[in-house]
Parts: C-alpha cells; structure tokens; sequence
C-alpha cells in the first residue's frame, strides 16, 4: 500500500477512535482525558499503533491497560465508520510527549519570571540595544578589494 494511502488509512482510524472513545466505553479501567495523539499503520497492514495521553497521570497505566483489553471491540466500533476492506489490528500505547511538552514550557515560564525579578531588583542588566536590522552593518573594504574592482573574482595561486 502506498504511504499516502497508510497516511489517509491512520487519518480515518484516528478520527473513529475518537467517536467510539468519546461515546464511552463500558470497561471501568478506562477513565479519565483520554486524547487520541496519533495513529500509526504498519506497511503490512497488520497492526496501527494508536498513540494516546491520559489525564490525570494516575489513571494512565490503568487506562491503558483497559484500553488495549478492549481493542478488539474499538476494532468493531471503527470498522463501522471507516469504509476499509481490511481494518489492521490495534495496540494502543501511551504518548508522553504532552507531558513533557507542558513540563518544558512551565520550566521555560518559570526562568522568565525569575529573569524578570532579577531585573526588577536590579541583579541583572540589560543587553546593550542592537542596531538597526533594516540598515546591516558593511565592514570597510580592504586594500585587496579595492584593487580588485572589476568585479571578477580574484585569482588563485597558479600551479
């Protein structure tokens, strides 16, 4: 199969798991945010791996467990929305790039506010201003290029 078939196959799989992951599911495991973060389809069609972040983190070992317990019923639900001749199997892992995403950017806001405290209280000092970035800055031209002013490029050393 082709890549931009597998591409349009995961699409359309990620799209269904929503929908049966949003209607509900009756496994009581499975509980809490639960967000589709992606879709991966083996060229072979054997298997899509579907990636998903569960919040709050204390529900995700247990929610991921229900999840992969119940994905041959998922499997069902989906093959009544995506129109496929053959639906792969699906394994469900956890996506903790969210996670960490979320950790980064708390870590970035955090050394800003402390920067700016810093500032405040007169501990830091202000980077000098740059100049204009309309008008770069040409450096004066040397001697060699001055003689060389028909515009060529200079010889090198002759062998």
């Amino acid at each position: 199969m082709s890549a931009h078939k597998l591409e349009r196959l995961a699409a359309s799989i990620e799209r269904a798991v929503r929908q049966v992951i949003t209607k509900g599911l009756a496994d009581e495991r499975i509980r809490g945010l639960i967000t589709v973060t992606g879709v991966k389809v083996l060229g072979d069609l054997s298997e899509a791996i579907i990636s998903v972040s569960v919040m709050p983190e204390e529900h995700q070992e247990l929610t991921l467990h229900g999840l992969n317990s119940a994905a041959a019923h998922v499997r069902h639900e989906v093959g009544e929305l995506v129109e496929t001749r053959q639906l792969p199997k699906f394994r469900f892992r956890l996506d903790r790039t969210l996670k960490k995403q979320a950790s980064v950017l708390a870590a970035l806001e955090a050394a800003k506010d402390d920067l700016e405290k810093r500032k405040a209280a007169g501990l830091v000092a202000e980077p000098p201003a740059e100049p204009d970035a309309e008008q770069p800055e040409v450096p004066p031209a040397s001697s060699s290029e001055s003689a060389n002013s028909s515009g060529s490029a200079p010889e090198g050393p002759r062998a």
